[in-house]
């Protein structure tokens, strides 16, 4: 099964956190924050949302920075992704 997403809706793939400080401290996994940066693996076509016409910056594989609480979470086939609108993501990591 494969997500598509519709209007200026995403999906992406969270990047693993990393589970050491910097200085060597290994950290629990209730210790570790949420990462915000992502990978897009799905976009949608925009088009017009809300009365107002939306072109799509985004594309497939970009690395992306996101607020820490945006979007749905879903599951499919034992994959986690969050789905979340265009407007949700703060910049591309490059």
């Amino acid at each position: 099964m494969t997500i598509k997403p519709l209007a200026d809706r995403v999906v992406i793939k969270m990047l693993e956190a990393l589970e050491t400080t910097k200085s060597g401290i290994l950290l629990a996994g209730s210790a570790k924050e949420k990462p915000q940066v992502a990978e897009v693996v799905a976009v949608g076509p925009g088009g017009v949302v809300d009365g107002k016409e939306v072109k799509m910056e985004l594309k497939v594989g970009d690395k992306v920075l996101i607020s820490k609480y945006a979007g749905t979470e879903v599951k499919v086939e034992d994959q986690e992704y969050t789905l979340l609108r265009q407007s949700d993501v703060l910049a591309i990591v490059e």
